[in-house]
């Protein structure tokens, strides 16, 4: 199943896809507290259609996002030279806000002072609530998979040790263009991962090629911090980062970026400045 999320009289909610029309299957905040059974369920209603819906992410709006640094190999020696970071011996865990999370077609604005640059990811959803998960019982608490640009703003990133706000910021953060349920998708292996920018490739990496696993990810996380329904894990960038490129690259008002994931599909967004964007 392709689950998108919309607005409702301004309550997210969550419907399955098939081509352009959309099946109601409730709010995020209950068809999360149980998945299993909202998918099990009748619709919550006729069908609507897509364009005439306000997208939103398909995913609670109490979700925490869970990024990781320096996952492919290919981009390590990225890092060491731009932030002499080495490569991780464990998973390099970084926290996002799940209020920089937006749709497919949102407009993103650009911070004061700096450029944005783009990372194309895979993106793990959690399905139910675990705590002390296993590389070999993990997956089976993911609820589904999807794209994911961790869209940065690289100069406050690497002006300090924390990340928070290069990480952070608003509006920042594209999910989907849907979720697949992991019925449909349940081995993310092999998976193609490209960023373009006005139609030019920047990034073209596999999941293959991940240092850690969705697994180990959600293993390590879990011997520290529960993880919920609606949870989001995005599972780390390949090389092209623009700041990586020489010379370097960053994203300005009237880019498109697009991210795609093979099975998946493309996240398509504008870059605006921030005077224009609808706030």
């Amino acid at each position: 199943m392709r689950l998108i999320g919309y607005l409702e009289n301004g309550v997210r909610h969550i419907g399955a896809l098939d081509g352009d029309k959309v099946a109601p299957l409730g709010t995020a905040a209950a068809f999360y507290s149980d998945t299993a059974a909202a998918l099990a369920a009748e619709p919550a209603g006729p069908s609507l259609n897509l364009a005439d819906l306000e997208q939103a992410p398909a995913v609670p709006e109490t979700a925490r996002v869970f990024i990781l640094g320096i996952n492919y190999l290919s981009h390590a020696e990225e890092s060491k030279r731009l932030g002499d970071l080495d490569l991780p011996k464990h998973p390099f865990v970084i926290g996002r806000f799940g209020s920089t999370l937006v749709a497919d077609g949102t407009e993103i604005p650009v911070p004061l002072n700096e450029g944005l640059d783009w990372e194309c990811e895979l993106a793990a959803v959690i399905g139910e609530k675990i705590w002390a998960a296993t590389e070999d019982n993990a997956q089976r608490h993911v609820f589904g998979y999807t794209g994911f640009n961790d869209v940065t703003a690289r100069a406050k990133q690497l002006e300090t040790p924390s990340m928070t706000l290069g990480k952070n910021p608003d509006k920042s953060a594209p999910i989907g263009p849907v979720i697949v349920t992991a019925d449909e998708l349940p081995d993310p292996t092999g998976l193609r991962v490209q960023t373009r920018v006005n139609g030019v490739t920047k990034q073209d990496g596999n999941t293959r090629d991940l240092l850690f696993s969705v697994g180990q990810i959600i293993e390590y996380i879990t011997d520290t911090i529960t993880l919920l329904p609606g949870d989001v894990i995005a599972t780390g960038t390949p090389t092209g980062v623009g700041a990586g490129r020489k010379p370097p690259e960053s994203l300005h008002p009237g880019d498109v970026v697009e991210v795609e994931v093979e099975k998946i599909g493309i996240l398509r967004n504008t870059i605006v400045d921030r005077s224009k964007s609808h706030e």
